[in-house]
């Protein structure tokens, strides 16, 4: 309910400005932008036209330029970005949180993002380049370096009086991380337990030596996976030698998850997870093309399956009425198999271990489907076109497509992920390929054999 009340206000608020930007009171804009969030100028941004997009930015604070790129999606902060200067850059990103500014520029082109890295001083360089060097995806990327550090023999008294004289603690702070002297990490003590604790005791005395640590080079949909396992709020990183590099946050994975949720839904379209829905219009045609030909190429495909039977369809013009139910049937009983699995394989319950089984028990749901619908389809059209043998061709057709989008829901996944290929991007495409292929020759084919 609360959330749909935030909806329904910044629909409001984005019409009201755009009717002040078309009536011109540039003004009233420039007030209203000043005294929102970032988060929300972030997202009339996203829902504005280029040309209106344009003006609201100029229309921003350069003190605001920072923390509202932190908040845009890819597409939007690139282009944005394109259009202003290295220097005007570099002031934005000063004040970056280092996995923030890590992954803006890692998706800028290649000489934006030299171009603001030559303009940065030696200190913010090298840490934008060391978070670069660990790889995106990566726990190292996506990091933060503002971890607080203990060590063992320090009374709880000192470290209260220090935290006071420090006057602030890194946001999304529930833990300490006590080191050694080489910085290797050898506990950690949450915020609440150092708070309750006795002032004379010593971090050592307190401190949960079996903490768990991530590994730098850790994949971030592991690090997501871990997360929501353990209910984690934040969890160090460490290099191979256990000396602490920096730490993740909840807010980190939030975000990891959100991605993954949105390149999922995109990838089924071909379309990337960052696309801007306001973009230029010469662009968003140049994005889809690609994908559109893919499925040209397909269509084609299947296409020719048919034409094999070209003698076949001017026989009995019924056939070519039917020829579309088989694909069409084995394409979605396909599909679903494939989101399952797709969905099983995020969530880490599919694994060589148990594969198998699950290949095995889509087969035998793909059987029993194709049994059931290849009875109730005979009967329809045996009754429609008073044919029986018409009905039993398309039945065996039925079960034989529905058995093999079974097959292939299962398989292609696990297949794809072993090529290092994306199965939410590609999988949709070569299933419907299998699924018309088949269908439509095992109806073709049995038609030709039997009815011709």
């Amino acid at each position: 309910m609360a959330e749909a009340l935030e909806v329904k206000h910044a629909q409001r608020q984005l019409k009201a400005i755009n009717q002040a930007l078309d009536s011109g009171r540039f003004m009233h804009v420039r007030k209203t932008i000043h005294d929102m969030p970032a988060c929300d100028i972030a997202l009339l941004l996203e829902s504005s036209p280029s040309k209106s997009r344009t003006e609201l930015w100029d229309m921003l604070d350069a003190d605001f330029y920072g923390d509202v790129l932190e908040e845009l999606s890819e597409d939007v902060r690139n282009g944005i970005i394109t259009q202003m200067m290295p220097e005007k850059v570099v002031d934005a990103l000063e004040d970056m949180e280092i996995d923030d500014l890590a992954e803006t520029l890692s998706s800028l082109p290649q000489s934006v993002s030299k171009d603001v890295l030559k303009s940065m001083d030696e200190q913010d360089r090298q840490r934008a380049e060391k978070a670069l060097s660990y790889g995106e995806d990566t726990a190292g990327f996506i990091m933060n370096t503002d971890a607080i550090t203990l060590r063992s023999d320090v009374t709880i008294e000192v470290i209260l009086r220090y935290l006071r004289l420090k006057g602030e603690i890194p946001e999304s702070t529930d833990t300490f991380y006590v080191v050694s002297r080489n910085d290797t990490l050898i506990g950690t003590v949450p915020v609440t337990k150092l708070l309750t604790a006795m002032p004379d005791s010593s971090i050592e005395d307190i401190m949960d030596e079996d903490a768990e640590a991530i590994p730098v080079n850790m994949p971030e949909t592991d690090v997501a996976k871990l997360f929501a396992r353990y209910d984690w709020l934040s969890a160090p990183v460490v290099d191979s030698n256990r000396q602490l590099l920096g730490r993740i946050t909840i807010d980190d994975v939030v975000d990891i998850i959100r991605e993954d949720a949105e390149h999922s839904m995109m990838s089924m379209a071909g379309l990337d997870d960052e696309e801007d829905t306001f973009a230029p219009v010469l662009q968003s045609t140049q994005r889809r093309s690609v994908w559109l030909a893919v499925n040209l190429v397909t269509a084609l495909l299947a296409a020719a399956v048919s034409d094999l039977f070209e003698a076949t369809l001017s026989q009995m013009a019924v056939l070519a009425i039917l020829n579309t139910i088989v694909p069409s049937m084995g394409g979605v009983a396909g599909n679903q198999t494939l989101t399952l699995v797709i969905r099983g394989m995020a969530l880490g319950h599919v694994s060589a271990g148990n594969s198998k089984w699950l290949i095995s028990k889509e087969l035998a749901i793909g059987f029993f489907n194709g049994a059931i619908w290849a009875v109730l389809i005979a009967s329809v059209i045996a009754i429609w076109k008073q044919d029986w043998m018409l009905g039993g061709v398309i039945a065996f057709a039925m079960m034989i497509n529905m058995i093999a989008a079974g097959l292939a829901g299962a398989t292609l996944p696990l297949v794809m992920k072993k090529l290092k290929i994306d199965p939410a991007l590609a999988g949709s495409v070569i299933l419907t390929t299998i699924t018309d292929v088949v269908g439509i020759f095992a109806f073709l084919g049995t038609a030709t054999l039997l009815l011709v």
